[in-house]
């Protein structure tokens, strides 16, 4: 299997002078430190609005960084908004092109449709039509990327002339794309595209073999339409992530902040919001009580944990389970609530150490097995995909020029 690591720039309150500030710069130590440490991907997730749970409303400001310091570590819009509301396509077609070349080809492209009233109604998004609405953006930011020029499209969410997108980034036809899914019906969705699934949810060992059966059995037939101009058949899921030799110790330093990402998350979808006033960091203290000891206690008894919190022991065993599944790319979820940045740096050095290198020794047989038995299917993918009517040299529209030529000073 291959690991990430994943950020959505969580900051409970109360805020003070410098704190927002601080959690960016550790975030983007944390990644270099997983670049130098030999992880495969950093996912940026992109919110807005969505107070403590989220504070990564750019996150193409923080991946173009995060380029600048790191070296082979793929770096993951995991995911862009890219409903013409929130991004206009064209706009996200420059921006990831752009990342692309400036990390050198490293970047992957996940995409998102925004969940929360908070998101939706801030940018005048139907919540019905949302799934329309990106799937028809995705598809065309594929075309702007990979055409020369792009012909122009008249669509139900948003319309575009005949333009040359520029720059074109430097993976051909255009980075690998992905989307978030939470649940079996999306992870159906994803496949039916031909994109990579970008699991949000903590399911365990069991549920996760559903949703990787799901996945390549509908990648593998003939539901499976790409929107993209590749097909890029990866499912991977986020896990907790705090690793400690003593188990109580790892629980201590992390099981909180994994709780709140829940809390928040669920916090923000089904209770009323006051911007800038709502405490979801005292609510869910208030609510919580003292749960580490509790859990602390009852894991004693249980020999074999499977949550990501724990000893190395404890995350090989974890990450077994999701490799007998047969999920492709475990990201780990260890930037949470108040967690700390001294405790995070310190649970990556241990994995790396301990943990990852038996998992990393298999991933060269199994990606080249993989490719092998996929190799057909994707072909007739492919040759399924509705592809987009390249313009002739004599149908490319002219742009005219914004000055009348009667208006244009003689020269002679």
């Amino acid at each position: 299997m291959k690991f990430g690591v994943f950020y959505e720039l969580q900051l409970p309150k109360p805020w003070n002078d410098g704190d927002e500030a601080r959690l960016f710069h550790e975030a983007l130590d944390q990644v270099v430190l997983a670049d130098k440490l030999g992880y495969d991907h950093a996912w940026e997730v992109e919110h807005h609005f969505l107070e403590e749970y989220s504070h990564s409303s750019a996150p193409e400001v923080f991946l173009a960084a995060a380029a600048a310091r790191t070296q082979t570590i793929r770096l993951g819009h995991g995911i862009r908004q890219v409903i013409a509301n929130y991004n206009h396509p064209a706009r996200t077609a420059e921006c990831v092109s752009t990342l692309d070349i400036m990390s050198k080809g490293r970047v992957d492209f996940g995409i998102g449709e925004g969940a929360t009233r908070l998101e939706l109604g801030g940018f005048d998004i139907p919540a019905r039509q949302k799934r329309a609405m990106a799937l028809e953006a995705a598809e065309q930011i594929a075309n702007m990327m990979a055409m020369q020029p792009y012909p122009g499209f008249e669509g139900e969410s948003f319309s575009m002339p005949c333009r040359n997108v520029v720059p074109k980034p430097m993976q051909k036809p255009h980075p690998p794309m992905w989307m978030a899914c939470t649940n079996r019906d999306t992870i159906r969705i994803a496949a039916s595209i031909g994109v990579g699934a970008l699991a949000f949810s903590f399911v365990d060992p069991e549920e996760a073999k559903a949703w990787a059966d799901i996945y390549y059995g509908i990648i593998k037939s003939d539901a499976c339409k790409p929107i993209g101009h590749s097909v890029n058949a990866n499912i991977a899921m986020v896990s907790n992530f705090s690793i400690h030799h003593d188990r109580a110790e790892a629980i201590r330093r992390g099981h909180e902040g994994f709780e709140f990402f829940g809390y928040a998350l669920n916090a923000l979808v089904a209770q009323d919001t006051i911007p800038g006033r709502t405490d979801l960091w005292g609510e869910y203290l208030a609510k919580r009580g003292d749960r580490t000891e509790q859990v602390i206690r009852a894991s004693q008894a249980d020999a074999a944990p499977s949550t990501g919190i724990g000893t190395p022991d404890d995350m090989r065993r974890h990450l077994a389970a999701f490799e007998a599944a047969g999920v492709d790319q475990v990201i780990f979820m260890q930037q949470a609530g108040r967690n700390r940045h001294d405790h995070i740096c310190e649970s990556l050095e241990l994995f790396a150490a301990e943990v990852m290198p038996a998992f990393k020794s298999r991933v060269a047989e199994r990606e080249a097995r993989k490719a092998k038995d996929l190799a057909p299917f994707i072909e007739a993918a492919l040759a399924r995909k509705d592809w987009m009517k390249p313009l002739a040299d004599d149908e490319i529209p002219v742009v005219r020029a914004s000055v009348a030529k009667a208006l244009v000073p003689n020269r002679n």
